[in-house]
C-alpha cells in the first residue's frame, strides 16, 4: 500500500491517509447529490392549476373557448362598436394618411364594466386606470378561484405576478387629450406596466416578484418563461402569469395599416396561398402555475404540465422586423433540451402563424429542420394557429396558444386550422412530409 507523508509529523500514517480518502469521498458524494439536485432543479416540471380567458368572439370561459375552437370559429368581426368612426377613418388606399384600410379586428364585449368595488378602488383612481390593468386583475382573481383557491388564502404568501402587456394606446389617448388642469395623482400608477403587476401583488398582499414582461408579440410567453424560472429557484411558490391587450386609439392601426401588415379582408390566411397580413385583436389570458410536485402533494387539478421552456433573440436579420430561421431553430432545440424532450416525440405545434408572406415560410422552415429530422414520415407534425380563429392579440396571443394546447390535451382532439384552403407556394411543403395542417378536428 502507498502511503502519503503526514502533513504534521511527515511520517507515513495509513490510519490518516485512509480517513482522508473517506472525507474525501464523503465530499464527493455530496458534491454529486447537489448537481443532481440542481439538474434536477433545472428540469423541474411546472403545473398548470387554473386558467381564466377572455377573448373575441365572446369568449369569457374556457369551455366557451373551446366550443369556438372545435367548431373553427371566427372571433373577428368589422370594428363597429361604436369606439371609432369608420367611415371617417377608414379608406382602401393604405397611402392615405390618417386613415386605416383594414375594417375588422377582434373585439371583448364590455370593456368599460368593472367591479371596482371588490377591488377597493375609488372611482377618482378608476379613472385613471388603463382598462388592461382592471381586465388582468379581473382575469388574475377569476384565474385563482378556477384554481379552487379563494384568493384572500394568498396573502402573504410567495406568489409571483407576471404580466405581458406592450399597447400604449390609453396613455398616449390620455397624452393626446388630456390636459394638465387634469392631472391626479393616479395618473402615473393609472398607466405604468410595473403599476399593473404591482397593483395585483399590492390588492391581495402577494410577496413573490411582480414585474411585467414587454417584448412585443411574445410577452406573455416571456412572463411565462420568467415564471417557469422563478418556480425553479423558488423565488415563488406559486405564480400567476398573463397577457393583456386592448386596441383603444386608431392611430396604431393606421401606424400597422401604413407597414402594410394587417389583412384588408380581416381574415388570418395562415400558411395559405392567400394570406396578406394579419388583424388585430383584444383579449386576455392568465394561468396559475405551480412546481408539479407541490401541486400534487397540495392535490390541485393539473390541467398541464410545462416541462421546458427558452428564450433568445433573432439578432441581425434582413430587417429590423424581419425573422430569423437560424434563431428559431436554436430556441426550439434549446426548449426541447430544457424539457428533455426527443423532437420526435413532439405531435403538435401552435405556431405563431400571423399570415404573411414572410413570416409563415422562415416559421414553417424552422418548425421542419428543428422537429423532422430523421422523423418518420408515418409521425405527423401538426401545425395550427389561433390567430385564423382570434386574429393577433399581440401581447395576449402566446397565452392564449398556451390555453388552446391545455384545453386539446383536456379534450384529447387537436382544434381545425380555419382559413387555410390552398397551402401557400412560398412553404417548401415537398421538404416536410411529415407536417400537416389540420383542416378538421382530429380526434
Amino acid at each position: 500500500m502507498t502511503t502519503i507523508p503526514d502533513a504534521a509529523t511527515g511520517a507515513h500514517n495509513p490510519t490518516r491517509n485512509q480517513q482522508l480518502l473517506g472525507d474525501a469521498l464523503t465530499q464527493i458524494k455530496k458534491l454529486k447529490g447537489e448537481i443532481a439536485a440542481l439538474k434536477k432543479r433545472q428540469h423541474m416540471p411546472i403545473a398548470v392549476i387554473g386558467m381564466c380567458c377572455r377573448y373575441p368572439g365572446a369568449v369569457t370561459t374556457p369551455d366557451m373557448f373551446w366550443q369556438l375552437l372545435q367548431n373553427g370559429g371566427n372571433g373577428v368581426t368589422e370594428i363597429d362598436d361604436g369606439r371609432w368612426d369608420m367611415e371617417q377613418l377608414f379608406d382602401a388606399d393604405p397611402k392615405m394618411p390618417a386613415k386605416m384600410y383594414s375594417r375588422h379586428a377582434g373585439l371583448l364585449q364590455d370593456i368599460d364594466q368593472f367591479d371596482a368595488e371588490l377591488f377597493g378602488i375609488s372611482p377618482l383612481e378608476l379613472q385613471s386606470m388603463d382598462p388592461q390593468h382592471r381586465l388582468f386583475l379581473e382575469a388574475s382573481w377569476v384565474c385563482i378561484e378556477n384554481a379552487g383557491y379563494a384568493p384572500s388564502l394568498l396573502a402573504g404568501k410567495p406568489v409571483g405576478v407576471y404580466v405581458g402587456v406592450s399597447s400604449q394606446d390609453y396613455s398616449q389617448l390620455v397624452a393626446r387629450f388630456g390636459s394638465l388642469e387634469s392631472i391626479t395623482p393616479w395618473n402615473g400608477t393609472g398607466i405604468s406596466f410595473s403599476a399593473m403587476a404591482g397593483r395585483l401583488a399590492y390588492l391581495l398582499d402577494l410577496r413573490g416578484p411582480a414585474l411585467p414582461v414587454d417584448t412585443a408579440c411574445s410577452s406573455s410567453l416571456v412572463a411565462l418563461h420568467q415564471a417557469i424560472g422563478a418556480l425553479r429557484l423558488g423565488e415563488c411558490e406559486t405564480a400567476l402569469v398573463g397577457g393583456v391587450n386592448l386596441i383603444m386609439n386608431p392611430a396604431t392601426n393606421m401606424l400597422f395599416c401604413k407597414a402594410m401588415m394587417l389583412s384588408p379582408d380581416g381574415r388570418c390566411k395562415t400558411f395559405d396561398a392567400s394570406a396578406n397580413g394579419y388583424v388585430r385583436s383584444e383579449g386576455c389570458g392568465v394561468v396559475m402555475l405551480k412546481r408539479l410536485d407541490d401541486a400534487l402533494c397540495d392535490s390541485d387539478n393539473v390541467l398541464a404540465v410545462i416541462r421546458g421552456s427558452a428564450v433568445n433573440q433573432d439578432g441581425r436579420t434582413q430587417g429590423f422586423t424581419a425573422p430569423n430561421e437560424t434563431s428559431q431553430v436554436e430556441v426550439i432545440r434549446r426548449a426541447l433540451s430544457n424539457a428533455e424532450i426527443m423532437p420526435q416525440y413532439v405531435s403538435y405545434i401552435e405556431a405563431h402563424g400571423t399570415g404573411t408572406s414572410l413570416g409563415d415560410p422562415v416559421e414553417m422552415g424552422a418548425l421542419a429542420t428543428a422537429y423532422c429530422h430523421q422523423r418518420d414520415i408515418d409521425n405527423a407534425l401538426w401545425v395550427g394557429s389561433l390567430k385564423t380563429n382570434l386574429g393577433h392579440m399581440e401581447a395576449a396571443a402566446g397565452i392564449g396558444g398556451l390555453q388552446k394546447i391545455i384545453l386539446m390535451l383536456r379534450h384529447n382532439a387537436i382544434a381545425p386550422h380555419i382559413n387555410f384552403t390552398t397551402p401557400s407556394r412560398h412553404i417548401d411543403w415537398a421538404a416536410m412530409p411529415q407536417v400537416r395542417v389540420p383542416g378538421a378536428l382530429q380526434t
